[in-house]
């Protein structure tokens, strides 16, 4: 099985230059995570955005949704920015016959301290193991966008009714 990775920036792919906490989008990180953690599995990784999830625009999304529904690959990831992942997951759901896992992180990936390893590593056993539809990694759980939301006070997503 080979896995597809479309990567759209947000926190992830921060580079931040002071303690004033201003940022930019840098380099997708999902090349190196996978290098580091020694995968053993085929992947294609694909950059199309690189931008702060609040800053997507509806042609982003569009965007996002065209690749994605045009790729062959059945196994999807796309790395985002958590403040509108959720929205960007809504709006894939009809794709039909693929497994489509949105993750991020809550801190960026070139920090000591950062959830985006362990992130990705459980989309992308998600993606492996679930069957075709559209969910969310994060915080060591599996989302269905529909009945989940991201909690800002407390840095996590969690379940909705």
């Amino acid at each position: 099985m080979k896995l597809k990775f479309f990567t759209t920036g947000g926190t992830i792919d921060k580079i931040y230059f002071d303690a004033k906490g201003e940022y930019a989008i840098g380099e997708p990180q999902v090349a190196t995570l996978l290098a580091d953690a020694n995968v053993g599995f085929e992947f294609a990784i694909e950059s199309l955005l690189r931008k702060d999830s609040l800053e997507l625009t509806d042609a982003d999304r569009a965007l996002i949704r065209e690749r994605v529904a045009a790729e062959t690959a059945t196994h999807i990831i796309i790395t985002h920015g958590t403040d509108t992942m959720i929205q960007t997951a809504r709006g894939l759901k009809d794709i039909p016959g693929k497994t489509i896992v949105l993750t991020g992180a809550m801190q960026p990936a070139r920090m000591r301290v950062t959830d985006a390893a362990f992130n990705l590593g459980a989309a992308v056993a998600a993606a492996q193991t679930l069957p075709a539809g559209v969910y969310i990694a994060m915080n060591g759980r599996i989302f269905n966008p529909d009945h989940s939301r991201k909690n800002v006070v407390e840095h996590r997503f969690e379940e909705t009714p």
